[in-house]
């Protein structure tokens, strides 16, 4: 098969279109012949050598893919040989074959092209498992997603506003700003002109949000404790900004606030699926229904795999980059 390997850790240029064997699935797991595969910041990470491939996982890029289910063991999923899936990896979604734990495939939603079902699977594991269970939002309460206009960015907006949360989101331009809008946010927060921390006291009449969702840590999460409102949780899940920082300890104290964090990529699949049990119940419905979508900013086939990275690490886009088989 056709396959997208990490010939030496650097840039765009590194990835290389190759010929693999074919995986071979273990109990458990299905092989599936994929039609496109998500492009995701992790894999950015792995391209640079800064975030290898967990124990057993493919050394190849791509941590979800759509498809069709060709063989394998699909246990007691409900799904069969033959089935349009998308599916959650722990790597190898860079090719025309994979492997997935059948416990991580949902059915492609009705309505959805398999593009649009590719851009699905990372971006709301991660943001149920990390704004709704880590981070406990619960009715009533909002948020703040940093980061808006990425893929996980543009499905935190999406997913709260549809479930009837006030949503605050931050970017990296007047027209990414304009666009997390568009997409739900009750406010879009250019951070390269306007001071977030300003900007969400003055939306929220001093008191805060509930929520914060951020991919940026660092400098970030100082200010973040500045936009909380009491008991709110802060939830980090990226360090685009520095993986250190100094907290003041003492609003932690006073006001009962939370920093917390996580990754997805190394957890059991037994954790990952009861993240698919719920989204398949409380998620799936709404894209179904049209009440949310997955935001497709460019196409690439696999063999330009360089070029979608080069637009990744550009960072203008909004929404997710995906690559066809």
């Amino acid at each position: 098969m056709k396959a997208v390997e990490i010939s030496t850790p650097g840039g765009p240029e590194v990835l290389k279109l190759v010929e693999r064997p074919m995986p071979e699935p273990k109990a458990g797991e299905v092989l599936i012949k994929v039609s496109a595969a998500g492009i995701n910041r992790p894999d950015v990470f792995q391209r640079k050598g800064a975030y290898p491939p967990p124990p057993g996982a493919s050394d190849l890029p791509g941590l979800e893919v759509a498809g069709e289910i060709v063989g394998g063991d699909t246990g007691d999923t409900g799904l069969a040989v033959g089935d349009k899936v998308c599916a959650l990896l722990a790597g190898g979604g860079y090719a025309e074959y994979c492997t997935a734990p059948a416990a991580q495939c949902l059915p492609v939603p009705a309505g959805l092209s398999d593009v649009e079902a590719a851009a699905l699977p990372e971006t709301y594991f991660t943001v149920w498992s990390n704004v709704f269970d880590r981070g406990q939002l619960t009715e009533g309460e909002t948020l703040l997603v940093h980061g808006g206009a990425s893929g996980i960015g543009t499905t935190a907006i999406q997913l709260a506003t549809a479930l009837g949360h006030k949503v605050y989101a931050t970017a990296g331009s007047d027209e990414r700003a304009k666009a997390v809008e568009g997409l739900g946010a009750v406010q879009g927060i250019n951070y390269r002109s306007q001071d977030f921390v300003e900007e969400i006291k003055k939306a929220t009449d001093g008191r805060g949000v509930d929520v914060i969702l951020d991919m940026v840590a660092g400098e970030y999460i100082n200010r973040d404790l500045s936009c909380l409102a009491d008991d709110g949780r802060i939830v980090i899940i990226a360090l685009l900004g520095g993986a250190k920082a100094t907290i003041d300890c003492s609003q932690l104290m006073r006001r009962r606030l939370t920093v917390t964090g996580s990754t997805l990529r190394p957890r059991p699949v037994q954790f990952k699926q009861q993240i698919a049990r719920a989204l398949q119940a409380r998620v799936w419905p709404l894209l179904e229904a049209g009440r949310i979508r997955p935001i497709i900013h460019a196409t690439f086939p696999l063999s330009q795999a360089a070029d979608a990275h080069a637009m990744m690490d550009a960072g203008e886009q909004v929404g997710k980059i995906v690559l066809t088989a």
